[in-house]
């Protein structure tokens, strides 16, 4: 699996002005919606639900959404980077600037972990992370991150 089978350039914002957690997943709802037909509605409950089991923030201004959902026939992924940092309440407390949603069909299973095992090792790189906060297109932004899952797999 690599991230280009995940990610389209149309599912990467570069996001001004989000001052709240459920902003930010009506956001990512709306995307989702726009880039892979997912269901707004559906994807804000199912991002809500999944974050009240615990936060998604994993730490190092990253935060990793994710969310099984009814009506998608395979795992699909949205990347924003924050202008402004957004308190996340992440497991190590700092704000999160780089947020990659996934949204599964809800009988996924191993798909679905192995899309969240790919997104986690991706940007628990500190170089990744420094071009993907450098850069605010979203053509280079896609570039970093399916060109960074090529070369690793390679």
């Amino acid at each position: 699996m690599e991230l280009a089978e995940l990610l389209t350039p149309g599912a990467i914002r570069v996001c001004n002005g989000v001052k709240s957690k459920k902003r930010l997943f009506q956001d990512l709802a709306e995307i989702a919606g726009v880039a892979h037909g997912i269901d707004e509605a559906a994807a804000i409950d199912a991002l809500q639900e999944r974050e009240s089991l615990g936060p998604t923030g994993v730490g190092h201004g990253v935060a990793l959404p994710h969310a099984r959902i009814d009506g998608i026939e395979s795992v699909r992924g949205i990347f924003f980077r924050l202008d402004r940092p957004l308190d996340y309440g992440s497991v190590d407390r700092a704000p999160v600037d780089l947020v990659f949603a996934l949204f599964a069909p809800r009988d996924a299973g191993v798909e679905h972990l192995k899309a969240l095992a790919l997104v986690s090792r991706t940007l628990r790189d500190p170089a990744i992370c420094t071009k993907l906060r450098a850069n605010e297109e979203t053509d280079k932004l896609f570039a970093i991150l399916t060109q960074t899952a090529d070369t690793k797999a390679a």
